[in-house]
């Protein structure tokens, strides 16, 4: 820079981040200049600030440029450029002064202008040492935790609860399915039970025969599907003792009498006949001698068997 030419640009800058009426310890600054009208490729050298600074005196951030006036097009800038400073002790700075080394374009030889230093006031904050009291370090202060803040736990807890009560009500679900499985009557024992809610002359008259009958053959196909292992609940008469007809467990006897208690049962159900007593009267002993011949004592064989 000696080699240039010096010109005498006047006074630095030297601005506050933190606007105040003084500047304290560890208090942030810009030191730099300002230069306006600036043609349009000019070189700009900056001297390295990182040597002009030291333990007290800190270099925050070394120099940046900004322009002030100017776009993409323009043939003159205003530029201001600076480096951030800090001081961490009280007192008295004095800054070194600001040079720049400026090379126009078309030029052969740069200048070098140099703006003048400033005085740098670092302060503390006062301390009345009549009242002062030392008082010991404070621990960290805590803040009451809000709602917002709860929120989240919240809701997590309560989708683990509701995990939870999921797993308990599958279990016990699963439980009671196994226990109700265990604890099932065997099919002929659900037969007799229902047959025998039909042993009653009341229902013997006309108005009554369609559901005596309908309760009766109900029950034997509910009883047959499970015995056999034919979907009778979804039969027809004719279809039900054409998949029994060839069953070796099925006496003559046994088939005959069900396939007449079945076609009765379909006379009074859908042609409004009306069975005589006689009929009536045999109806529910052969429903109950049709279970009783066909029934067997182990469930697990009979599944066996529909399988």
């Amino acid at each position: 820079m000696l080699l240039a030419g010096v010109v005498p640009k006047g006074e630095a800058f030297l601005e506050q981040l933190q606007k105040r009426d003084s500047v304290l310890i560890a208090d942030q600054l810009r030191y730099g200049f300002k230069l306006e009208g600036v043609a349009a490729g000019t070189e700009l050298a900056l001297p390295d600030w990182s040597r002009f600074t030291g333990d007290t005196l800190v270099l925050v951030q070394n120099w940046q440029l900004d322009t002030l006036k100017g776009g993409k097009k323009a043939s003159k800038y205003d530029i201001r450029g600076y480096v951030t400073l800090a001081a961490f002790e009280e007192g008295e700075y004095v800054l070194p002064p600001v040079s720049v080394r400026v090379k126009e374009p078309g030029r052969a030889e740069a200048d070098t202008l140099v703006f003048d230093p400033q005085v740098l006031q670092v302060k503390t904050m006062p301390v009345d040492t009549t009242t002062f009291v030392v008082h010991d370090i404070k621990g960290q202060i805590r803040y009451p935790l809000t709602f917002k803040e709860l929120i989240p736990w919240i809701g997590l807890l309560l989708g683990l609860a509701g995990l939870v009560m999921t797993a308990v009500y599958l279990v016990k679900r699963r439980r009671s399915a196994q226990l109700e499985a265990a604890s099932k009557d065997p099919a002929y024992i659900v037969a007799l039970r229902q047959l025998e809610h039909w042993r009653s002359e009341k229902y013997w008259a006309p108005e009554k025969q369609k559901q005596f009958y309908s309760g009766i053959t109900d029950t034997l196909r509910a009883y047959m599907a499970d015995r056999f292992g034919i979907d009778a609940q979804e039969m027809t008469t004719a279809e039900i003792f054409a998949a029994l007809k060839d069953s070796p467990e099925l006496t003559p006897e046994l088939y005959g009498n069900a396939k007449e208690l079945f076609e009765t049962a379909d006379f009074v159900k859908f042609a409004k006949h009306v069975a005589p007593d006689e009929y009536n009267r045999k109806a529910i002993p052969e429903a109950v001698g049709f279970v009783m011949g066909t029934y067997k004592e182990d469930p697990q064989e009979e599944n066996k068997e529909a399988q």
